[in-house]
């Protein structure tokens, strides 16, 4: 195919842990395919965009953003030797707009570069740190739990288990949390958030928060007093073909 030129738009700020870097491989991959007249299933789509990021350009990472990007909606990612196992959670009657009502995204204004903190993270465990290994346990299983609360349509049993996985998180290295991050979460928590927790490798970036179904006015107000609120919209269908 003839050279491409793509030119990438963004609302969102560099570095706020919002995937925005698999988001833009896996549409970039995707509008390749489509001017070449192909069809790339999303696992495919995931699996290539992650290799560019890790491998071609060094950026040490995840697949779980590759995934997001390329199906949409809400899913279950369960990581096995080989293989990655996607399970699509639906999200039960009015769940989505609740979701939408109940969550906020505060962008703290510090972006980062998430590379360095998740190779630190990987060092710890491949050097079986105990803190690191029970924590990275604790993520895991409270992950299953919040899969499990979504299906339910239970955000309050979700905003506790995102909590806990906040102080799991925050251990894993000390340039995890900032005193920003604190301070929303910490103020957020005391006008009636159910569970806040930083996105993303963080060091930065942005805040996501639950708040209770009767004060999410009260916490949006104290949310947006300390950050650029990001609007939070679900999408249940991740990349399209446009061509």
């Amino acid at each position: 195919m003839p050279d491409a030129r793509i030119t990438v738009e963004s609302d969102f700020p560099i570095g706020a842990g919002l995937g925005g870097s698999s988001a833009v491989c896996v549409a970039s991959l995707a509008a390749l395919a489509a001017v070449r007249g192909e069809t790339v299933q999303p696992t495919k789509l995931a699996e290539m965009s992650r290799e560019i990021e890790v491998t071609d350009l060094g950026v040490a990472g995840g697949r779980q953003d590759h995934y997001a990007a390329a199906y949409g909606g809400a899913l279950g990612l369960r990581f096995l030797a080989g293989r990655v196992d996607v399970k699509r959670l639906p999200l039960r009657g009015k769940m989505r707009s609740e979701l939408e009502r109940r969550c906020f995204v505060v962008y703290t204004g510090q972006s980062r570069i998430s590379g360095d903190t998740i190779t630190a993270v990987l060092n710890g465990y491949k050097n079986g740190e105990p803190h690191v290994l029970f924590a990275l346990k604790r993520m895991r299983e409270t992950a299953e739990q919040m899969a499990d609360a979504l299906v339910a349509g239970n955000i309050d049993g979700l905003g506790s288990l995102i909590d806990e996985q906040w102080k799991h998180q925050r251990s894993l290295h000390p340039a995890i949390p900032t005193p920003q991050i604190d301070e929303i979460i910490t103020r957020v928590r005391a006008v009636g958030a159910l569970g806040a927790k930083a996105l993303g490798a963080s060091g930065g970036g942005c805040v996501l928060i639950i708040a209770r179904s009767d004060r999410t006015e009260a916490v949006g107000k104290i949310a947006a007093s300390l950050g650029q609120l990001i609007p939070v919209v679900i999408d249940e269908v991740g990349v399209e073909r446009c061509l």
